[in-house]
């Protein structure tokens, strides 16, 4: 049964925190291959299982270190069909590591239980296409059918919720809300940016927020926005507007390059651990609800622990 389902910790404003950029961290920093970023394929066999453990207990350290809350993100933002198709796998498969991917966090979460002071189990979730474009365009009927296969297979187990990342449209947001609702997973819903502080599509994120929320009755739990140097969409935060109230979670990309400089690059572009977490300070002035922070791409652990150093320990004082 899963833990916190019917009653997600963070929503009661507790400060949380979760992992970095896991898979550039894996391929740049630890030299592993994973095809189409497909950071699940790790769970084929127990070496792969136990780099992941390892990765995992990196962050749960820092949160107790913190006295902070943590949420374990599967390792499975690859796993719908579509990509898992092209990498070889049937439904049946997809689904296996949906279960497989969940075990191994509760497996975490038991050896932390008691020195963090919540830990959720989140089903993670990615665009059916390239996250930084909108090339695959579906309604939003055929975003809650395409993605409800891969949210049901989190429903299945003890995944306390479902987060959905980088999505790069409304329609597919709207979409994943609706199939989060048919299914009554609580959802984290993110939307990424370019360096103009708009969707990949061009739609504007305050109309992302709201379009969705009006569509679905309000039914994601929170948004957040990842995949995105806080540079890039700062200056579009409305203080103190309804549609920034909503926003809880902000997983930052390390670097200040475009997506499309991203994807070009051979080398990681780390950034500035302590720049990030001085970054993460002044969102704090425009998101009053912001109380759980992460990374992306090019972030690690140090990223992660001087987030906390600022942001957590300047939120108590």
């Amino acid at each position: 049964m899963a833990q916190y389902r019917n009653k997600l910790p963070q929503m009661s404003g507790d400060l949380f925190m979760t992992d970095g950029g896991l898979e550039t961290t894996l391929i740049f920093l630890e030299n592993i291959h994973l095809p189409d970023f497909a950071a699940f394929v790790l769970l084929e066999n127990e070496a792969g299982r136990e780099m992941l453990r390892k990765y995992y207990r990196r962050y749960a350290n820092i949160a107790r270190d913190n006295n902070v809350g943590f949420i374990l993100e599967s390792m499975t933002w690859r796993l719908n069909s579509d990509w898992g198709e092209k990498l070889g796998y049937s439904p049946e498969r997809i689904a296996d590591f949906s279960c497989k991917s969940i075990d191994l966090l509760l497996g975490i979460r038991s050896e932390y239980e008691g020195s963090i002071p919540n830990i959720v189990i989140s089903g993670c979730l990615g665009p059916r296409g390239d996250a930084y474009s909108a090339g695959i365009s579906m309604t939003a009927s055929e975003a809650e059918a395409y993605h409800r296969a891969q949210i049901a297979d989190f429903r299945k187990t003890e995944a306390d919720m479902v987060a959905a990342y980088t999505i790069p449209y409304i329609a597919e947001g709207t979409g994943i809300a609706l199939a989060a609702k048919s299914e009554e997973m609580p959802l984290a819903l993110s939307f990424t940016v370019e360096t103009d502080g708009r969707l990949p599509s061009g739609e504007l994120l305050k109309d992302a927020i709201k379009q969705v929320d009006d569509a679905t009755g309000k039914s994601p739990a929170y948004y957040m926005i990842n995949c995105a140097h806080p540079a890039h969409f700062v200056d579009v935060l409305d203080k103190g507007a309804a549609w920034t109230k909503r926003i809880m979670a902000i997983m930052a990309n390390a670097s200040t390059k475009s997506h499309a400089e991203l994807d070009e690059s051979t080398e990681l572009d780390e950034g500035n651990p302590q720049e990030l977490g001085l970054h993460y300070l002044d969102l704090a002035q425009r998101l009053e609800n912001l109380n759980v922070i992460g990374g992306c791409c090019g972030t690690d652990h140090r990223h992660i622990a001087e987030m906390c150093n600022v942001f957590i320990n300047k939120k108590r004082s």
